[in-house]
């Protein structure tokens, strides 16, 4: 508790400017030091043998962004949930200079600029977790590095080009190389969006040559309340075991080629309930031909624009050999 209130304090004193920056907190404006978060309280029941259940915190975060006149922002987030660390860490810290619309620079801690649904905000999912593809190839989900950035929600093309550590939140590079991140976003239509992926890393000590070469494509469209979104990303090469499945992700081990894909449907109706399907599938290319097709069954309420709960089960189905491992949820979230 004491390294909690130590940690509130400390982000409370970075106040004194005016915000603009990137991020999960929402648009920035120039009314000055913009303080935010959400919490995810969260109930799980494990379908195993025998049935396990529990309250969680899914994620608990509290950050704060500012700007400091005229061209330069900041943003820091810590993570607090207990069933993510035993003591609060720090996840996002990043200064940006954003004086031209498309071609500001961020330097700092922050997510890996590759893909849509890591890139997509935790309190913005349509679902409770994210797919295992994602959780498996795109690990480090945030990384030490500097991104190159342009465009927004209203351009025809937003970019980022990163150059990064690779080694993930809090690690000192392990190798003379970096790793070289991109993503590119078309909006042909207002309702649509389509886009693609690139990373070129290297995860090995001071090894230039054992390297890992990443792609995706991505799609998302919008219309009247209906929503679809999909992602395929493949993997290729030698991989840091260190950074485990990513966030909610348990390692799996990987073989040399990895691949995957996954489709989300929700149909937003009138009374703000939100049905919503995912099939997701995850090739691990092992040894051992291990792969994962899953379906999440779901449905979200929003209260208002920062209540919503969401109800997801999650069926599992492996293969050569199916576990007994689905999952019931129910995620409380409040942002403010």
């Amino acid at each position: 508790m004491k390294k909690i209130l130590i940690s509130f304090i400390i982000m409370i004193a970075l106040a004194g400017t005016k915000v603009s920056a990137q991020g999960c907190g929402g648009p920035a404006t120039d009314q000055g030091l913009k303080v935010f978060g959400f919490l995810q309280s969260q109930y799980e029941m494990h379908f195993e043998d025998p049935a396990v259940n529990s309250f969680t915190f899914e994620r608990a975060r509290i950050g704060v962004m500012g700007k400091i006149p005229y061209d330069f922002s900041y943003y820091v987030v810590l993570e607090l949930s207990p069933f993510i660390s035993d003591n609060p860490y720090l996840l996002d810290a990043f200064i940006t200079y954003d004086r031209y619309k498309w071609a500001r620079v961020s330097v700092g801690s922050f997510k890996t600029p590759f893909g849509l649904e890591i890139n997509t905000p935790c309190n913005g999912l349509l679902t409770v977790y994210r797919s295992t593809v994602s959780l498996q190839t795109v690990a480090p989900f945030r990384d030490m590095g500097m991104v190159f950035m342009g465009g927004d929600e209203t351009t025809l093309l937003t970019y980022q080009f990163g150059i990064m550590n690779g080694r993930g939140l809090g690690s000192f590079d392990n190798n003379t190389k970096k790793d070289i991140v991109g993503r590119v976003v078309f909006k042909p239509f207002n309702f649509l969006n389509v886009g693609g992926s690139f990373r070129k890393g290297y995860p090995s000590l001071n090894n230039t040559t054992d390297d890992r070469l990443t792609y995706g494509f991505e799609a998302q469209l919008k219309h009247k309340g209906f929503t679809f979104v999909g992602e395929y990303i493949n993997d290729e090469g030698n991989y840091n075991r260190d950074l485990g499945g990513g966030c909610s992700g348990n390692l799996i081990e990987l073989g040399t080629k990895r691949s995957g894909y996954y489709a989300t449907l929700a149909y937003l109706t009138k009374w703000n309930v939100e049905p919503v399907f995912r099939f997701d599938n995850f090739d691990s290319g092992n040894a051992e031909d291990y792969v994962e097709n899953n379906m999440t069954f779901g449905a979200n309420y929003y209260f208002n624009d920062w209540t919503r709960l969401q109800i997801n089960y999650v069926y599992r189905s492996e293969q050569p050999t199916e576990l007994q491992n689905d999952e019931l949820v129910f995620q409380l979230q409040v942002k403010f």
